[in-house]
């Protein structure tokens, strides 16, 4: 998990993201990430409970990576 705080206060999920990090290129190039999961996380202490979260930006990092070509 990249940039993601995980918290459980009174059976609600809490997730807590830094929005002015950024983690760099996404496979693709066309959006620079900001937090993710990497797939689906599991819920500790909550049995058969998984979540799964991607922040990206499509922003000038990316766009200078390549990404947002046309044509």
């Amino acid at each position: 998990m990249q940039n993601i705080e995980v918290k459980v206060e009174k059976n609600k999920l809490i997730l807590t993201v830094d929005l002015t990090k950024r983690l760099g290129p996404s496979s693709s190039g066309k959006t620079t990430i900001v937090a993710s999961t990497a797939g689906n996380a599991k819920l500790e202490g909550h049995e058969g409970l998984q979540f799964g979260l991607n922040v990206f930006a499509k922003d000038a990092a990316a766009a200078e990576k390549g990404g947002n070509k046309k044509g």
